[in-house]
């Protein structure tokens, strides 16, 4: 196996390998690239999406720069995907989000893992397990979600919440680590006939 084929398989890889080094850094180049356009580009902004994801999108995505990540290949999003400033995804595994999936600003989808024992983990050593997001998920900002999360359908992550474990469908969650507090129910939809908001 190579090194990107074990890190994709979530087993220990050697994150000093040649190929994976390269992929990283086409990633920043394209990151960068990506932050410096003007942000009225729409057309050139879809092209490094488009080239950064591996993917053609069916409708755009907005990545509001900066934007960063390590590879973008294992980043899938779902329609109507929307970030705000300051995104950080570390995808050595995949990091999956559904349609309707709205990100705060200074927020992380972070993969990786490294050893505990500082011996291993100076061998430039890790692993990687996946971020899975559902769909019409709303992330405050400053929010954290660590590697092997999964996030369920019509969820709310409060501002400033480090996710640690998986959160169910349909709760507004927050805390550090991050818990279900509540389910949102009707009484949450805003009357938008009434005349003071």
């Amino acid at each position: 196996m190579t090194e990107k084929e074990k890190m994709i398989a979530g087993k220990v890889y050697d994150c000093t390998d040649t190929e994976l080094v390269n992929a990283r850094n086409k990633a920043k180049t394209l990151c960068r690239d990506y932050n410096n356009l003007d942000p009225t580009n729409i057309v050139a902004q879809t092209a490094i999406i488009t080239e950064l994801l591996q993917k053609e999108p069916d409708e755009f995505r907005c990545f509001t720069a900066p934007f960063w990540c390590d590879y973008g290949f294992n980043v899938k999003v779902g329609k109507n995907f929307y970030s705000n400033h300051n995104l950080v995804i570390l995808d050595c595994a995949e990091v999956i989000f559904g349609d309707n999936v709205f990100i705060g600003p200074n927020c992380g989808f972070y993969t990786a893992i490294h050893p505990i024992d500082a011996k291993q983990r100076n061998m430039e050593i890790e692993w990687a397990k996946p971020i899975k997001v559902g769909s019409d998920v709303w992330f405050g900002g400053g929010v954290t979600v660590l590697p092997g999360v999964t996030i369920g359908d019509n969820v709310v992550i409060g501002a400033g919440s480090v996710v640690v474990k998986d959160i169910p469908s349909g709760v507004v969650a927050v805390g550090n680590p991050c818990k279900p507090i509540r389910k949102i129910t009707e009484a949450d939809k805003l009357d938008l006939n009434d005349p003071n908001i």
